[in-house]
């Protein structure tokens, strides 16, 4: 025990003690006698054997359940300052001097502010006094072994996440949106698991994480929502770029798991298909490196980030040289530029001979009745999807929706008026119902909805016209939508199209201009 002043402080009839208690973790808090009740008793037996001195026990407690000695970010430890601050405490009474900090500089800046109010400390189980050079040599001491203990600790607890991470298991945090946490480990929200495969599948159609994010947004979809063991909710915000592009590039949902830089087979069960995922991180990485599809192609170049090497199965990128006022394009293998034009056998194609081909290959759609057939079975399957989707999305909002009026009638109970939590949940509600009404239009414009044989040749026979009508940057999008891939082969010489089934269809439904507005 030690009384701790630099100056004797004026005697005192009445010693108003209080007694701060913490415990690290939340663990055990829920028991009838925990962790801080012993803490508390401790110091109040200690009181009551200097209750001769005056001593008496002031009747706020000073409780930190849950809280870390590394900061000094705990509410009962403020509220506590604050009460010597205004002189309502003589003593601080603590079991351990680490129960105070942990960290030898907040403890330092602690010792000051009692110091500057004339407020003795007090540890029941360490004896040391402070009025002297030994006694405040020993507490340095022993507050240099409770830091170097919280830094082996944090050690430890860093070494456990690793080697957990490395085994594929989920180490805690807020999960994120598709899982939820049973049993420490991360179990498939199916509902939620349906929107994280549709928000990759908008991506990698609208190709703009801001248009994304408003369609998303726009349906009632919010981020991971989460309730903490705290009881405290987190999450359920509105999607925004930033949070849009953390979903599409965590590998959690190809069933691993990240630590710092190393990425591991995780144990839970992948709820995106490898190739979307992939096809999603080549796109991002595209737009961050072009700025984006608003960014000028400055050489219109029709099929920038489409052409591919199927020599090298790597991707092609445009360049051009100059000669004189004269300007020659070029699609070139990147394996041939990083190792030399003699590791490609077609290092360079010529751009506008590519191009044009290509061009040729869509107007030649409408004259062909076995295209034009393969067209019309797409739309078809893939009407049909859209079907099962939006069906299933109506019933996973009406889910949401029956929870939170659940959660409003809870609510109901203990929130006033205004109470944000409660504009938050209506708020939910209201943009849910919104939605499923949309989706129910949608699904009775499917149903009715049929697209003959002589509409898609109506269609595709308009490309001619109003192709040479639109500017170059406007060609370069349309492009864009409707191919996914071209690729030279040079061992066959042959130039193949790999279509986006949702162009097509957006082509055969709508025709270019439609396209080109939605672009």
């Amino acid at each position: 025990m030690s009384g701790r002043t630099k100056e004797k402080p004026p005697a005192r009839d009445v010693v108003r003690c209080a007694i701060y208690t913490r415990k690290s973790t939340e663990e055990g808090l829920e028991q009838e006698f925990n962790s801080l009740d012993a803490q508390r008793e401790a110091g109040e037996a200690y009181i009551k054997s200097q209750q001769h001195e005056g001593w008496v026990c002031v009747p706020d407690a000073y409780d930190d359940g849950g809280f870390t000695g590394a900061n000094m970010e705990r509410p009962a430890l403020r509220r506590l300052l604050c009460n010597i601050e205004e002189g309502k405490v003589d003593c601080v009474v603590v079991y351990k001097v680490d129960r105070l900090s942990r960290n030898l500089m907040d403890f330092g800046r602690i010792i000051e502010i009692l110091d500057r109010h004339n407020v003795a400390f007090v540890s029941v189980t360490q004896s040391f006094n402070t009025s002297t050079s030994m006694g405040r040599l020993i507490l340095n001491v022993l507050l240099s072994f409770a830091q170097f203990e919280r830094e082996m600790i944090s050690e430890r607890t860093r070494d456990k996440i690793a080697a957990a991470r490395r085994k594929g298991k989920w180490s805690g945090g807020m999960p994120v949106l598709g899982y939820d946490v049973v049993n420490t480990k991360l179990v498939v929200d199916e509902c939620e698991a349906g929107r994280v495969r549709e928000i990759f599948r908008l991506y990698l159609d609208q190709q703009s994480l801001l248009d994304v994010a408003k369609e998303i947004n726009a349906r009632g979809w919010r981020t991971k929502r989460w309730v903490t063991k705290k009881s405290e909710v987190r999450g359920g915000k509105l999607f925004d770029k930033g949070s849009l592009h953390r979903l599409l590039t965590n590998v959690v949902y190809i069933g691993k798991l990240t630590y710092k830089t190393e990425v591991h087979e995780g144990e839970h069960e992948a709820i995106v298909d490898l190739d979307a995922f992939n096809q999603a991180q080549a796109l991002l990485e595209r737009n961050g490196r072009s700025g984006g599809r608003e960014v000028r192609n400055k050489h219109n170049a029709l099929l920038r980030g489409l052409m591919h090497c199927g020599a090298c199965d790597c991707g092609m990128s445009h360049s051009y040289s100059k000669k004189g006022s004269k300007l020659y394009r070029y699609y070139v293998c990147h394996r041939a530029q990083k190792r030399g034009w003699e590791e490609c056998p077609a290092p360079s194609l010529p751009a506008g001979e590519i191009e044009r081909f290509v061009i040729d290959q869509i107007k030649r759609i409408g004259r062909d009745p076995a295209l034009i057939r393969t067209t019309l079975a797409q739309v078809q399957r893939q009407s049909d999807e859209e079907l099962q989707r939006l069906a299933a999305e109506k019933t996973a909002l009406g889910r949401d929706v029956r929870q939170d009026y659940v959660e409003v009638g809870r609510l109901a109970g203990t929130a006033m008026a205004g109470d944000p939590r409660l504009l938050e949940v209506q708020t939910r509600i209201r943009d849910a119902e919104r939605r499923m009404t949309v989706i129910g239009e949608e699904l009775a414009s499917l149903k009715s909805q049929v697209i003959d044989e002589k509409d898609v040749v109506a269609s595709l026979g308009e490309f001619d016209s109003t192709w040479e009508a639109l500017a170059p940057r406007e060609q370069a999008r349309v492009l864009e939508l409707l191919i996914e891939r071209v690729t030279y082969d040079a061992d066959t010489s042959t130039l193949s199209i790999t279509y986006r089934p949702t162009g097509i269809k957006s082509l055969a439904k709508k025709g270019i201009d439609r396209i080109e507005e939605a672009a």
